[in-house]
């Protein structure tokens, strides 16, 4: 097979990886990818928004099917353009990724069809925002509707940061069009994780969970960014509760799409929060996350090619999991979420027992990577336990120097520290 992967992140680098490591792929094109993907993709300089070019490009290499990796080409109908010229694309159509695009739209799905999730109203005017965050009061989430990179919550522990927030989105247009409406949800108590399902013709095939870290610093502290590390599996949440989530939350949703009229094929990742009352929804996503994505799919033992190639032929192969740990750590630039520098001479890290790196904002010049952009990488480590993956990255880690990068030193926490 020849294998189209659309992206350029380090979610896309674990795509593409997984796809080279079947014997049934010739060749793993990424367009446009990124430097550091070049040992496991043929990079293709085409924009993800040139739907056009992508395409013809599939046309032209006779291309078996395409992968859609980030949000906004998937927002944006590139999987409905793809399936009018006849080509195999993966990934839910325009209408289908409303879930992700619109926070207000996943809102009232989950409101019309019972699905568990925090309570919520929605504004585009700041003065009706800011009356009803003073009447209900601090913790709040406040959300941009549209798509914000990750960056669009803000979770606010007092009523000034929530006032802040709303603010921000709705005057300042921090977020331009994104945040023109915001979403004011309740603050849910709970472990959150993520719970990632490949969804085809109205079948649904769970995969592993994991849990990712949203805050910049140690002991989940600073601001919340795309992520920046995480671990999968998660031992502290039961099986009970994953099998209660696909019950209350996956199966419900994949159905009320279906009811809708805007039936999902893709990836559906539900960002879910055990609370005192069950589970329930944070965030659906359209897609793979980043960076559960580099944790998630090196436990797939199921070959990751033939699998998707068997879903687009009607016959699903069974999806099959290593029970090893797989810990990943974001190395970032200084200044993220933030304004970050470029530039920064990424080391060569010396990888030893199985662990890998998956690059995101990285530029090659002058035969070495630089940063650019700001989550510049992830290394992960495996191990029979979370405790001993996470020795493992970290050891990895510490074989180099980081002027100008920075990365948390507690990726796993949560897990090593409810270990009973």
């Amino acid at each position: 097979m020849n294998i189209l992967v659309i992206g350029r992140g380090g979610r896309e680098h674990a795509i593409a990886r997984q796809f080279n490591e079947s014997d049934a792929v010739d060749t793993v094109y990424a367009a446009p990818g990124n430097d550091g993907m070049r040992k496991d993709a043929e990079l293709v300089a085409i924009d993800e928004m040139d739907f056009a070019a992508l395409a013809d490009f599939a046309e032209v290499k006779a291309i078996d099917f395409t992968f859609v990796g980030p949000e906004q080409p998937l927002s944006e109908g590139i999987v409905d353009f793809f399936e009018e010229r006849g080509l195999r694309i993966f990934g839910p159509s325009k209408a289908a990724a409303q879930i992700e695009a619109s926070k207000s739209f996943a809102k009232e799905l989950m409101n019309d069809y019972n699905i568990p999730t925090a309570g919520y109203a929605t504004f585009t005017d700041l003065a009706e925002a800011l009356a009803y965050i003073r009447k209900h009061g601090a913790p709040l989430v406040i959300k941009a509707d549209g798509l914000a990179a990750g960056k669009g919550v803000v979770v606010a522990m007092t009523d000034a940061e929530a006032e802040a927030a709303a603010t921000d989105m709705l005057e300042s247009n921090r977020f331009a069009e994104a945040g023109s409406m915001i979403v004011v949800e309740e603050f849910l108590e709970g472990e959150e994780f993520s719970f990632m399902s490949f969804v085809w013709d109205g079948v649904i095939h769970p995969m592993v969970i994991s849990q990712d870290h949203k805050r910049a610093y140690d002991d989940d502290e600073g601001p919340n960014t795309g992520g920046m590390g995480a671990y999968s599996p998660v031992p502290h949440i039961p099986d009970t509760v994953v099998a209660e989530t696909y019950e209350t939350v996956v199966k419900p949703a994949v159905s009320a799409m279906a009811q809708e009229g805007a039936p999902f094929n893709g990836i559906l990742y539900t960002g879910v929060i055990w609370t005192a009352a069950g589970p329930k929804v944070i965030e659906f996503n359209a897609r793979f996350g980043d960076p559960e994505t580099q944790v998630v799919l090196p436990r797939m033992t199921t070959d990751f090619a033939r699998f998707m190639q068997s879903l687009f032929e009607g016959q699903p192969l069974p999806l099959q999991w290593s029970d090893e740990a797989v810990v990943g750590v974001v190395v970032a630039a200084e200044g993220y979420p933030g304004t970050v520098a470029h530039g920064a001479l990424v080391p060569e890290i010396p990888l030893q027992g199985g662990a890998g790196i998956t690059y995101a904002g990285v530029k090659e010049q002058g035969g070495a990577l630089t940063a650019a952009g700001g989550r510049v990488l992830l290394v992960s480590a495996r191990g029979p336990s979370i405790e001993e993956a996470q020795v493992n990255a970290y050891r990895q880690l510490a074989a180099c120097e980081w002027p100008g990068f920075f990365y948390r030193k507690d990726i796993g926490w949560r897990a090593i520290s409810k270990k009973v």
